[in-house]
């Protein structure tokens, strides 16, 4: 498996305390990418070995509260077949695994594989429609739709978020959008608006990448919290 980084503890990628591990390789360009140096394969390689045991240093605290590994990216799903070798060791060890990804993978068999075996999927709903995800993320909506119908026919757990930028998605119109896509769809636990940040735009810098949001503020907070309502109300 190539690793990009580790966080250990991480409290907001799934169910209790995580142990998230984000990979490398993303097929998207989203514009508003803070973690734009996994998008390339390059990273450290681990054994499926090597990573159990990093992971189980933390076995304690993650499962005295439900909580487990969460793979992440970069999109975990273009490792599926690692996270598929390495499942088998977590569940004997009584350690579950989330995974937060995009969506846009094609539902290979290994990719069903490594959902259906995931106690949780927080998929990322980026844009709401064919061309605003294709101008906005480079990638192609459709598969995301086959992705939130696979989830939803086969009940898996999910929790859905959407990244809201100003002057792009932070409309009521936007938000109407989003939660057309996933309304009456029963095996979605929450739906959760985060606010855009800049607090990685040095990394454009740094590999010399454009930046085509560097004048564009964070996101205010209050607002996300009235759109975050607004999506409530309509769910």
């Amino acid at each position: 498996m190539r690793v990009h980084s580790f966080e250990s503890l991480a409290a907001v990628d799934g169910d209790g305390l995580r142990y998230a591990v984000f990979l490398c390789g993303c097929p998207l360009r989203c514009v508003y990418c803070h973690n734009p140096d996994t998008w390339q394969a390059q990273g450290t390689d681990y054994t499926t070995e090597e990573l159990l045991k990093k992971i189980k240093r933390y076995k304690p605290y993650m499962t005295a509260g439900g909580g487990g590994v969460t793979f992440s990216g970069g999109e975990p799903l273009l490792q599926a077949s690692s996270i598929n070798e390495i499942a088998p060791y977590l569940s004997d060890e009584g350690i579950n695994y989330a995974l937060d990804t995009s969506g846009v993978v094609p539902l290979t068999d290994e990719v069903k594989k490594a959902i259906d075996n995931a106690d949780l999927v927080i998929c990322d709903l980026k844009f709401p429609d064919k061309d605003s995800f294709k101008r906005y993320a480079k990638g192609d909506f459709n598969a995301v739709l086959s992705t939130l119908d696979y989830l939803n026919k086969t009940g898996k757990r999910t929790w859905i978020r959407t990244v809201v930028v100003p002057n792009i998605n932070d409309s009521k119109e936007s938000i109407e959008k989003y939660v057309n896509i996933i309304k009456g769809m029963k095996n979605i636990e929450r739906y959760q608006l985060l606010g855009f940040h800049t607090m990685g735009f040095f990394k454009y810098d740094n590999l010399e990448y454009e930046n085509t949001l560097k004048d564009t503020p964070p996101m205010d907070n209050d607002k996300l919290a009235e759109l975050q309502s607004y999506a409530e109300s309509l769910l």
